[in-house]
């Protein structure tokens, strides 16, 4: 790579921010900068500013005006943003077991090229990841083949609840995952006792799928053949409401940390404004942006996921929420299947829609649109999870935290083509979308440059501040 590459052919000229009264802090490293990132807009901690960033060992070592510091490489990113990497909290890579339907290099490769940095990886793999050799296990066949940084939840069920808070201090691993209600996978744990077992003992966050099991399993039969529609009238607003409430209502007395994934209903908002002191929560892009009966008669099965796409008036809610600062994290849950799983007939068709590598263009889109700033991007998909999970120097652009970046493109207007992922189909193909990840840094190095791979993939364990 050259020492001075030119300047990305089509940049935008952003308009540029008005000048802190106190200038960008400038930290030199004694040894030479390896990368100085010039001439870029940077959200930085308290907003955007145009600063240079200077990268020393994998860390941001200086920030402010760099034109004259020696630097191995300079990299002129005038017309861009510069974000902290993504960090997406919510990702099935399906290794090991499912290969067929991706895995931890196909996965993080779409990670990389899409902005995200730092990916939490879902347990209902196949075994499921429940015990430390199998997270381990994970782990091993992570390394050397992600080309993002990597932690892996540990699955809750009944006969491992005595170990789990014991084994969710092990290195690599990004906490505990329940499922209140079987979605994919045999991972299930909702009964109530043995639930206030696991609160009254774990100390990191928990994550937690909810829908009430015994109402799902109530109304199964209101999955009707071949009719994808019938979806969320089987797994109903109640059933999300009922789980949340459930386990607010047991956490609470503990001060258990617990994080609401997908939250998907109107409904569960006023629970979690009223629990904000141990409980924080999770949007996902498709429950912003899709809503039924519109999105079942445009995709079919490939709308289905759980909980549900629903009515208009949850994703108005939703939207709402986030603008008042109800959500803590953005992610997308991404769960790949196959094109022949997808073309099942619903009900044996299975849930879930890959993610990782239109989560930053949908939600670039909206800010375009005016739905989002970039400020409120950066609070949900980088500042949040990394404050919600307790990461060590990451997703932020601050003075010694690691150089995870993303480079931003608000202006390139792009249609979205996953016809070269593992599963090859998205529920927003063919979808023109304005703001695309032009370049992403993973600790100072190029990991990916206009939508290709760069080098080799280096990806770690992330480290986490343990409780």
């Amino acid at each position: 790579m050259s020492a001075t590459p030119s300047t990305p052919s089509t940049p935008s000229t952003p308009s540029t921010p008005s000048t802190p009264s106190t200038p960008a802090t400038s930290a030199m490293s004694a040894s030479p900068l390896q990368l100085v990132l010039r001439n870029a807009v940077c959200l930085l901690p308290w907003g955007k500013a145009q600063v240079d960033i200077g990268i020393c060992h994998g860390k941001i070592a200086a920030l402010g005006q760099l034109g004259g510091v020696p630097a191995v490489e300079v990299f002129n990113a005038q017309g861009l943003h510069i974000l902290p990497g993504l960090m997406d909290s919510h990702v099935h890579w399906r290794e090991p077991g499912l290969e067929h339907k991706e895995d931890m290099a196909s996965g993080s490769a779409q990670a990389a090229i899409g902005g995200v940095t730092s990916v939490f990886e879902m347990p209902n793999t196949s075994p499921p990841t429940t015990n430390l050799e199998l997270l381990s296990q994970k782990c091993s066949l992570a390394q050397n083949r992600c080309w993002v940084d990597y932690a892996f939840f540990l699955g809750g069920s009944a006969e491992n609840l005595l170990s789990l808070p014991q084994w969710e201090k092990a290195p690599g691993c990004a906490g505990i995952k329940l499922f209140l209600g079987s979605s994919t996978g045999s991972l299930l744990l909702h009964e109530e006792r043995l639930l206030a077992q696991l609160l009254q003992k774990a100390r990191r966050r928990i994550a937690c799928h909810c829908e009430e099991e015994s109402r799902l399993v109530e109304r199964k039969a209101l999955a009707q053949a071949g009719k994808p529609e019938t979806h969320p009238l089987w797994r109903d607003e109640a059933s999300a409401f009922l789980s949340t409430q459930k386990l607010l209502a047991l956490a609470k007395p503990y001060g258990a940390r617990v994080h609401i994934l997908h939250v998907s209903t109107e409904e569960e908002l006023a629970l979690l404004q009223k629990a904000r002191a141990f409980a924080t929560a999770e949007i996902t892009p498709q429950h912003l942006l899709l809503s039924a009966p519109e999105c079942y008669s445009r995709l079919g099965t490939w709308a289905q996921i759980n909980p549900p796409l629903r009515a208009p008036r949850h994703a108005e809610a939703l939207w709402k929420a986030l603008h008042m600062g109800l959500f803590d994290t953005l992610a997308t849950d991404h769960a790949p299947h196959s094109l022949e799983e997808k073309a099942r007939p619903y009900p044996q068709s299975p849930s879930g829609m890959p993610g990782l590598a239109t989560l930053l263009p949908l939600m670039l889109n909206q800010v375009a649109q005016g739905k989002l700033s970039l400020e409120q991007l950066v609070e949900l998909t980088a500042h949040g999870p990394a404050r919600v999970f307790g990461t060590r120097l990451k997703g932020r652009l601050a003075l010694g935290y690691e150089a995870d970046l993303v480079l931003v493109d608000l202006q390139k207007k792009q249609t979205v083509n996953t016809s070269q992922t593992r599963c090859a189909w998205s529920a927003f193909e063919g979808l023109c979308l304005q703001g695309w990840p032009v370049a992403t840094l993973l600790r100072g190095k190029w990991v990916a440059r206009e939508g290709s791979l760069v080098g080799k993939p280096e990806g770690l364990p992330i480290e986490f501040d343990r409780v």
